[in-house]
């Protein structure tokens, strides 16, 4: 029997093809990738006063967003108008 990987963008059908697929089936179509797939991203600690987290938080939750988020964003204007 001649098996194809199947070609499909969502993520759902993907996952039920796996759920009744083995991957050895497909050993004759598998390619070695050498590069990195996804870029990591860094990491950096930021230490902030008791008071400088709560206001962050504060802010992030009014915002609806996660307090990372907020920096990673102050971060990002920040350096836009530097630039």
């Amino acid at each position: 029997m001649n098996k194809q990987l199947p070609r499909m963008d969502s993520i759902h059908e993907l996952a039920q093809f796996w759920d009744t697929h083995d991957l050895t089936d497909f050993a004759d179509e598998l390619e070695e990738i050498i590069e990195p797939v996804f870029e990591r991203q860094t990491v950096v600690e930021v230490h902030l006063s008791p008071q400088e987290a709560k206001k962050v938080e504060g802010i992030a939750r009014v915002r609806g967003i996660d307090p990372a988020a907020l920096i990673h964003e102050w971060v990002s204007e920040k350096s836009k108008a530097l630039s």
